[in-house]
């Protein structure tokens, strides 16, 4: 059905035809029957000590507001994100700030947290529980005076409704959210969050997610803290603003994160540096160019535990999902791997 409707859906701007997706899921009317592969069972895993059915979920970015969790669910995913979050309703930099790279199965985008605000999102979420296990991103907004505020406001609202909640660091679309990198900067918001976590008696994991541009040298900086807070696990990564040069379409110069295939290599290569430096001490979700079995399998034997799309199934439609569960069964027996499990930091 996407392959016949493809042609339509990409002769609309990228956000109208993402508005329009968020619509027509809304009557969730698809049965979750279709979507279901034989021995998945192959894929079992956990995440944060829940128990998930594949280690494949959508990364956060379409379910901006928390609209259609609950349809997404129905197409396969073993987790979902929605988000990011802002404590107030914000409606993001000004439009056109979506484009497909089509020669590139890439997308660049400068949205900047566009969403309805923590209080809107938390009712919505409390009014129509999750069917799955829910992450949760959160960021500041874009006016605010004191960002690690605007973090510990959003924890406090969201995390009773939260399977996990992503601290969001690396959105290369809100000015200086990326300088959280830094480690003075990244402890403050740490200890912060601990603080609130404490006070508030908050047991929701947290997981931080990074930028693909950080230097090797920050890597064993950002272990140091994640390990020193106890942060349960990273998400490597979010959209890159470089990586353009190989690029073949006409868009490889708007200004934004690039997502998608590009992004592919260089996120693997961060997942198995931070791997091979942690040991399993912290849980890796892997993200950037998941378009099928093989790329998802590549990130989980360079070390992580569970992968995210979402550039992916823009380009291949919803039936993504079944495609790659049936791949990597596939690739699990070629492998002779009983169990996904087995295939986590293999190749490292």
């Amino acid at each position: 059905m996407f392959s016949i409707l493809r042609p339509y859906i990409f002769s609309l701007d990228p956000e109208v035809a993402h508005d329009l997706a968020i619509k027509s899921l809304k009557f969730n009317v698809l049965p979750k029957s279709i979507f279901n592969v034989d021995e998945e069972e192959m894929l079992e895993t956990s995440l944060f000590n829940e128990k998930l059915p594949n280690p494949i979920g959508l990364a956060a970015g379409f379910d901006k507001s928390a609209e259609v969790y609950n349809s997404l669910f129905k197409f396969g995913y073993g987790f979902v994100e929605v988000g990011t979050v802002t404590p107030k309703k914000q409606l993001g930099n000004p439009k056109p700030r979506v484009f497909r790279l089509e020669k590139d199965q890439a997308l660049i985008n400068r949205l900047g947290f566009n969403n309805h605000g923590s209080e809107i999102i938390f009712k919505r979420i409390s009014n129509n529980l999750p069917d799955g296990f829910l992450g949760i991103n959160i960021g500041p907004n874009k006016d605010t005076l004191n960002k690690e505020e605007d973090f510990y406001s959003c924890l406090k609202k969201i995390s009773p409704y939260a399977g996990y909640v992503t601290i969001n660091i690396s959105s290369p679309n809100t000015e200086g959210l990326r300088d959280f990198h830094d480690q003075k900067e990244l402890e403050k918001l740490l200890t912060g969050i601990n603080k609130i976590k404490k006070e508030n008696n908050l047991s929701k994991p947290l997981v931080l997610k990074l930028s693909p541009d950080i230097d090797d040298n920050e890597i064993s900086k950002i272990i140091e803290l994640i390990i020193k807070y106890r942060i349960s696990g990273i998400i490597v990564s979010n959209s890159t603003e470089i990586n353009r040069e190989n690029l073949s379409d006409v868009k490889k110069n708007e200004r934004g994160g690039l997502s998608g295939q590009p992004l592919r290599d260089r996120s693997t290569k961060l997942i198995k540096k931070f791997y091979s430096e942690t040991k399993g001490k912290i849980q890796i979700i892997g993200v950037g160019g998941v378009d099928s079995g093989e790329a998802a399998f590549e990130k989980i034997s360079a070390g992580a535990n569970a992968v995210q799309l979402y550039t992916g199934m823009v380009f291949k439609g919803p039936g993504i999902v079944k495609d790659i569960k049936k791949d990597l069964i596939s690739i699990l027996k070629k492998e002779n791997l009983k169990k996904i499990d087995e295939a986590i930091g293999i190749s490292t």
